[in-house]
């Protein structure tokens, strides 16, 4: 169960919510980049919590995102955000919170460890 993560989840939840309204242009990317892989389920959900809700993404959790790349982290927001699950959510916010957590994430990665 580990292979799973939320990403493959929310998927399975959208199709059969009914939920085909993704663009294609965002599938094809996902699918192209193999990105429903590429992070763990822990990860996953702490990125989603950091982006959808309210919460912090871990220094491990941001090695996975920026391992995952700016192009499938985009496409799956996005794709996500086109889900009638999130209709009440603001779209320019989730977006936002989307770039705040990947640069912050990104500082972290590429930022020196402090000396012990």
């Amino acid at each position: 169960m580990a292979s799973l993560n939320v990403y493959s989840a929310l998927v399975v939840l959208f199709l059969t919510c009914g939920a085909a309204m993704a663009t294609k242009e965002n599938d094809q990317i996902i699918k192209d980049n193999n990105c429903e892989t590429k992070m763990g389920l822990p990860c996953v959900l702490e990125a989603f919590t950091s982006i959808f809700k309210t919460g912090t993404i871990s220094s491990k959790c941001c090695g996975e995102l920026v391992g995952l790349g700016k192009v499938c982290h985009s496409a799956l927001v996005k794709r996500t955000l086109e889900n009638p699950l999130f209709k009440d959510l603001s779209p320019a916010r989730i977006i936002a919170k989307s770039i705040q957590t990947w640069n912050n994430c990104l500082a972290l990665i590429d930022s020196p460890s402090p000396s012990a």
